[in-house]
């Protein structure tokens, strides 16, 4: 690709780009002198799971690395063991470096099913912020004003209502900032909630004697339940190292309008490829359960494998169109004494509590033996080889003890 046709293909999908003049320089400086520009992306060690979410972003990344660029993937540890000593985030507590290690550990055996390990550079902010002492901070935090810090949308806004905002929260957008200036940053990548740290870290950059970074914001979209973002903490996610079946059904529940945006932000499929697709529903020459089924196994496909992906639709198609059985069903060991039926289905792993259960049944979506049971206070004898069936992919076989 020459300049133009890299621009425009780094630029795609992008929601805050700043700026195509400022990449163009970059990108023709680096050509010039035979290497590639430093992409940096944070990631905080609390939360090591990646789901779909995180996808849009580790895509970009990839693209840049196809053209020929390093990704630097930034594990935010120093900020990951002290928390959040104001208390008002429950994300944020503070980690031990055991902790830090493993979820580290398992961010790298996840982001490279999607990055390329040659191209890609992890670091730990506690290689530097680590080794800084108070006087440093004092020194660094001289080059940001309050001013700045208050430009921040969610910090005026506590600030006009008069809550509020401890100095550690101004410090932590400091310390992303800093890191952009050790890594010497050519473009920082972030959600579009990042922006006003992103930006912070290009102005810290040029007060450092630094050429600032670039900035490239990516949507945040939406999760199975099409309002809120996908979120772990919010069960409304896809991990992309669950199970075929799972990763299937639980896209096989996107509400219809939202699939639109996976196909482009998760497989990236080119805007005129979606549109097209888009007006064969709308026009009835296309179901909507076909395209998501064809959403579902490009996904599974992408993460797993073809075979696990034809191997999942046929048995979503099977349980749900044609009311069989799945071709495995996890078994649990009880014995054959009299259970309540909230304790039936925790001890079948099938809830995670009483309460869980208790709302699984008001919904209607419990069958044991293929006969739904309504009656939350019912007392059950389990069988050998009783099937208790949860919601949509929930299912347990009993064996006696």
């Amino acid at each position: 690709m020459n300049i133009e046709e890299q621009l425009d293909f780094l630029s795609a999908r992008a929601v805050d780009f700043i700026s195509r003049d400022d990449l163009k320089k970059k990108l023709e400086k680096a050509a010039a002198e035979g290497r590639g520009l430093r992409i940096k992306y944070g990631a905080d060690p609390s939360a090591p799971d990646i789901h779909l979410g995180h996808v849009v972003g580790l895509n970009k990344l990839r693209e840049f690395q196809d053209a020929g660029h390093t990704v630097v993937f930034l594990i935010g540890d120093f900020t990951g063991m002290i928390g959040d000593p104001s208390g008002r985030s429950q994300t944020r507590k503070p980690l031990t470096r055991e902790q830090v290690e493993v979820n580290a550990k398992s961010y790298q055996d996840q982001v490279f099913k999607i990055l390329d390990p040659e191209k890609t550079e992890v670091r730990f902010n506690s290689e530097w912020c680590g080794k800084m002492d108070f006087s440093d901070v004092i020194r660094l935090s001289a080059h940001v004003t309050v001013a700045q810090m208050l430009a921040r949308d969610d910090f005026s806004k506590r600030y006009a209502a008069q809550q509020p905002i401890s100095i550690v929260e101004f410090l932590y957008p400091l310390v992303q900032a800093y890191d952009s200036v050790m890594l010497e940053a050519d473009v920082e990548l972030g959600g579009t909630d990042q922006l006003f740290n992103l930006l912070l870290g290009r102005e810290l950059q040029k007060v450092m004697g630094q050429e600032p970074q670039c900035v490239l914001t990516l949507p945040l979209i939406e999760g199975l339940d099409g309002v809120q973002k996908m979120s772990k903490s919010l069960n409304n996610y896809v991990g992309i190292s669950e199970s075929a079946r799972d990763m299937y059904g639980k896209l096989m529940s996107v509400p219809d309008d939202l699939m639109w945006k996976y196909f482009e932000y998760i497989l990236c499929w080119p805007k005129e490829k979606v549109q097209q697709t888009h007006a064969k529903v709308a026009a009835g020459e296309l179901h909507p359960r076909a395209v998501k089924d064809m959403l579902g196994q490009e996904v599974v496909a992408r993460f797993i494998g073809a075979d696990e992906a034809t191997a999942a639709s046929e048995e979503f198609t099977r349980i749900f169109a044609q009311k069989e059985l799945p071709d495995e069903i996890p078994e649990v060991v009880l014995p054959a004494e009299e259970l309540g039926l909230l304790n039936l289905m925790v001890q079948a792993g099938l809830a995670k509590s009483n309460g869980e259960a208790r709302r699984l049944v008001k919904q209607g979506a419990v069958r044991i033996n293929d006969e739904k049971v309504s009656d939350e206070r019912a007392q059950i004898t389990p069988e050998d080889g009783m099937i208790i069936r949860s919601g949509k992919r929930g299912f347990a076989q009993v064996k006696i003890a």
